[in-house]
C-alpha cells in the first residue's frame, strides 16, 4: 500500500477504490508470477468488482503512517483519497513484491478511469468467477496458467 502511494505519480487519483483495485491487481499479477499473493487480502466480488474495506481500515488504523482525505469525485459524490504522511517512509518488500507492483503500476498510469476499470474487470478472476464469491487467485492463477 505504501510503495504504490509513493510510487504512483497521480497522487490525487489514489482514492481507496483505485488503491484497492491497483492492489488486487498487484496481487493477482503476483499469483501468475510466483504462485502467491503479495497481501493477506481475501479478495471479494461485489458489484464493484474485486473489493474489501482492508485497504482504508489499514489506512485509518495506521494514522502515524497514513492519511485518508475525504474530497468529492467529478460527480459531486465523496471519494477517500489515502495518502502517506511522510514521503521517506520505506515500505519493507522483496524485489519480486516490487517487480509485481511497479508493473501494475506501470500499466495503471497511462489509464483513464473508465480503461482502468475494464482492465480489472478483464482479469482472468472476474471473468471466470459468480458475483459475490471470495476469490482465490492463488488457484485463479493456476487454472490461469493452464489455459495461456
Amino acid at each position: 500500500m505504501a510503495y504504490i502511494i509513493k510510487k504512483y505519480p497521480y497522487k490525487s487519483d489514489l482514492s481507496n477504490a483505485k488503491l484497492t483495485k491497483m492492489i488486487y491487481l498487484a496481487d493477482w499479477k503476483h499469483a501468475i508470477t510466483y504462485s502467491h499473493q503479495i497481501s493477506e487480502i481475501k479478495w471479494y466480488f461485489d458489484n464493484y468488482g474485486p473489493f474489501v474495506w482492508d485497504i482504508k481500515d489499514e489506512a485509518l488504523n495506521n494514522p502515524d503512517t497514513f492519511i485518508v482525505k475525504e474530497v468529492l469525485n467529478a460527480y459531486g459524490s465523496p471519494k477517500a483519497i489515502i495518502g502517506i504522511i511522510q514521503m521517506q517512509y520505506v515500505p519493507e518488500i522483496s524485489k519480486e513484491e516490487e517487480k509485481s507492483i511497479n508493473h501494475v503500476i506501470e500499466s495503471a498510469k497511462k489509464l483513464n478511469w473508465e480503461q482502468f476499470i475494464r482492465l480489472v474487470y478483464s482479469t482472468y478472476p472476474i471473468i471466470s468467477s459468480e458475483k459475490y464469491t471470495y476469490l482465490d487467485l492463488v488457484n485463479k492463477a493456476k487454472e490461469y496458467l493452464t489455459y495461456s
